[in-house]
């Protein structure tokens, strides 16, 4: 049962990646047929990032309720409904309708997946959970691609992915039963887990180093977001480097975040969540800093940008993992709940800051501003590590 269950996890975390990246892929075709201008994506990321924060907030309190594996089940079909609704859409204001469920959908499962792995699985699980999840994020570009290749149109390559998700849902469904009293590793508990008592947000915010976690959180997924987002510009603009060179590169940066998380599951579990984090922060400042030298070797700045990926890779399952032991079991869902929150309000406001500042200052300051939330996160990470020892 504990294979079958962890199974069913590793689908629900290529799930959580799937609708990631549909939205950019499609939009080209979309706008096109919809008669709606370039910016209009960013009002649809706008409200499914709005969503999303509000079912992240909340997610504790529906954990708590009704479980994981439920809450998990429903909103995958909930996003699955949504992205069936994207599909047949003929206007605009249909999707900025549908991107409501879609968000509360997605932050939801995120929150209670993230949790139920921080509890029962271990560091190692946890990096190839979220390695899967960029399977996920790989796989759907690859559908929609396919489709519009061969005349199908973007409104399948929607259709594709949500009846994926649908499959999931009724697998999801069935399986209810067995995501009751799972122990870490796969050791059974005797019965469900005690119930505790969902905290407020001002609660959590109340817990000892709770707010420097979540400024550690909103840093990652600012660098995270920012540096994928505007490389390719960031390259082509400020480094001259030809367009296709730059996007392979670019790419590359995905790539490296995926193939770290699979190698950081071999080493996770002996080095500790708090060594991942370090190695990745210091590993991720090293690229930044190949990325930032004023030489002509621009090889150099696409090495940087690889090993900016490598460094990512760990630190976001490394501290969606040390949770529990910095907060405590009980608090767990609500801490992780918000940190999913905040993690959405970074990588949805800082990039488009960053693109004003290019606009109107000079993109070159791109490796000044990723250094800014690399250094953001090793501080607020270490505050995090003393106040829990001074527990």
């Amino acid at each position: 049962m504990y294979s079958l269950l962890l199974a069913l996890i590793y689908l629900a975390f290529i799930s959580l990646g799937l609708p990631d990246s549909l939205l950019g892929s499609a939009w080209p075709i979309m706008r096109a047929d919809l008669g709606a201008p370039l910016s209009a994506a960013g009002v649809i990321s706008m409200i499914i990032a709005g969503g999303t924060i509000v079912s992240s907030l909340f997610s504790d309190k529906l954990t708590k309720k009704l479980g994981a594996g439920l809450v998990t089940a429903a909103s995958v079909a909930l996003t699955a409904i949504a992205l069936l609704g994207f599909s047949f859409s003929t206007e605009f204001w249909m999707l900025c309708v549908l991107a409501v469920p879609y968000g509360l959908g997605a932050g939801a499962v995120d929150a209670a997946l993230n949790n139920y792995a921080a509890l029962h699985y271990s560091s190692r699980q946890m990096n190839w959970l979220h390695a899967f999840w960029g399977l996920g994020v790989t796989i759907s570009p690859a559908i929609m691609s396919y489709c519009l290749s061969n005349g199908l149109g973007w409104g399948m390559g929607y259709r594709t992915v949500s009846f994926i998700q649908m499959a999931l849902t009724a697998i999801l469904f069935i399986s209810l039963p067995i995501w009751k009293g799972r122990a870490c590793d796969g050791e059974e508990q005797s019965g469900e887990e005690a119930p505790t008592k969902s905290l407020s947000l001002i609660e959590a915010f109340k817990i000892k180093g709770a707010p420097l976690v979540l400024l550690a959180f909103f840093g990652y997924c600012a660098l995270e977001t920012t540096c994928g987002l505007w490389a390719t510009s960031y390259l082509v603009g400020f480094r001259g480097i030809d367009a296709e060179t730059a996007a392979r590169f670019a790419s590359l940066f995905y790539i490296g975040i995926t193939a770290g998380r699979i190698l950081n599951g071999f080493i996770a579990d002996k080095l500790g969540d708090r060594r991942m984090i370090r190695i990745g922060i210091i590993t991720l400042a090293a690229g930044v800093l190949l990325v930032a030298l004023p030489v002509s070797m621009n090889v150099l700045a696409l090495i940087g940008l690889i090993i900016i990926g490598l460094g990512a890779a760990p630190i976001y399952p490394s501290i969606i993992h040390s949770t529990p032991d910095n907060f405590g079991k009980e608090n767990s869902g609500a801490l992780v709940g918000i940190q999913m929150a905040s993690a959405y309000l970074g990588s949805t406001f800082m990039p488009p800051v960053f693109g004003l500042i290019a606009e109107y200052i000079s993109i070159g300051l791109y490796p000044l501003y990723l250094g800014i939330f690399a250094v953001m996160m090793f501080v607020m990470t270490e505050l995090v590590n003393n106040k829990v020892n001074q527990k």
